[in-house]
Protein backbone atom coordinates (compact mmCIF):
# COMPACT_ATOMS: atom_id res chain seq x y z
CA UNK A 1 0.00 0.00 0.00
CA UNK A 2 1.23 3.47 -0.85
CA UNK A 3 2.07 5.82 1.99
CA UNK A 4 1.54 9.57 1.77
CA UNK A 5 4.61 11.70 2.43
CA UNK A 6 5.31 15.42 2.41
CA UNK A 7 7.49 16.54 -0.50
CA UNK A 8 9.06 19.98 -0.89
CA UNK A 9 7.50 21.56 -3.97
CA UNK A 10 10.84 23.05 -5.02
CA UNK A 11 12.28 19.52 -5.45
CA UNK A 12 9.60 18.46 -7.96
CA UNK A 13 10.57 18.48 -11.64
CA UNK A 14 7.77 18.69 -14.20
CA UNK A 15 8.61 17.01 -17.53
CA UNK A 16 8.31 19.31 -20.54
CA UNK A 17 5.60 17.24 -22.23
CA UNK A 18 3.47 17.34 -19.09
CA UNK A 19 3.81 21.15 -18.83
CA UNK A 20 2.05 21.48 -22.19
CA UNK A 21 -1.16 20.03 -20.70
CA UNK A 22 -1.54 22.78 -18.07
CA UNK A 23 -4.83 24.74 -18.08
CA UNK A 24 -4.63 27.92 -15.92
CA UNK A 25 -8.42 28.09 -15.41
CA UNK A 26 -8.42 24.56 -14.00
CA UNK A 27 -5.61 25.52 -11.60
CA UNK A 28 -7.60 28.51 -10.32
CA UNK A 29 -10.78 26.50 -9.77
CA UNK A 30 -8.85 23.68 -8.12
CA UNK A 31 -7.01 26.14 -5.83
CA UNK A 32 -10.36 27.52 -4.66
CA UNK A 33 -11.60 23.98 -3.97
CA UNK A 34 -8.42 23.14 -2.03
CA UNK A 35 -8.92 26.25 0.12
CA UNK A 36 -12.47 25.16 0.97
CA UNK A 37 -12.04 21.38 1.23
CA UNK A 38 -8.32 20.60 1.40
CA UNK A 39 -6.28 18.41 -0.93
CA UNK A 40 -8.25 15.20 -1.36
CA UNK A 41 -5.91 13.15 -3.55
CA UNK A 42 -2.11 13.33 -3.23
CA UNK A 43 0.02 13.82 -6.33
CA UNK A 44 2.31 11.02 -7.52
CA UNK A 45 6.06 11.45 -7.90
CA UNK A 46 9.03 9.19 -8.51
CA UNK A 47 12.48 9.66 -7.02
CA UNK A 48 15.27 10.72 -9.41
CA UNK A 49 18.45 11.35 -7.44
CA UNK A 50 17.87 14.30 -5.10
CA UNK A 51 14.79 15.51 -6.94
CA UNK A 52 11.31 14.12 -7.55
CA UNK A 53 9.71 13.82 -10.97
CA UNK A 54 5.99 14.44 -11.31
CA UNK A 55 4.08 11.38 -12.51
CA UNK A 56 0.48 12.51 -11.87
CA UNK A 57 -1.17 15.64 -10.49
CA UNK A 58 0.08 18.65 -12.46
CA UNK A 59 -2.97 20.80 -11.75
CA UNK A 60 -2.95 19.94 -8.04
CA UNK A 61 0.76 20.81 -7.85
CA UNK A 62 0.26 24.13 -9.64
CA UNK A 63 -2.74 24.95 -7.44
CA UNK A 64 -0.61 24.32 -4.33
CA UNK A 65 2.09 26.61 -5.74
CA UNK A 66 -0.54 29.25 -6.50
CA UNK A 67 -1.69 29.04 -2.87
CA UNK A 68 1.88 29.61 -1.66
CA UNK A 69 2.43 26.11 -0.27
CA UNK A 70 6.02 24.90 0.14
CA UNK A 71 5.19 21.21 0.64
CA UNK A 72 2.60 18.89 -0.86
CA UNK A 73 1.28 15.44 0.00
CA UNK A 74 2.55 12.86 -2.48
CA UNK A 75 2.69 9.16 -3.15
CA UNK A 76 6.20 7.97 -4.03
CA UNK A 77 5.68 5.51 -6.87
CA UNK A 78 7.84 3.30 -9.01
CA UNK A 79 7.31 4.51 -12.58
CA UNK A 80 9.26 4.04 -15.74
CA UNK A 81 11.07 6.98 -17.25
CA UNK A 82 9.49 8.52 -20.33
Amino acid sequence: MLRIQKVAIETIYIPTQRRKTLHPDTVRVLAEDILENGMKVPIQVRKDGVRHVLVEGLHRLEAAKWLGETEIDAYLVQARRH
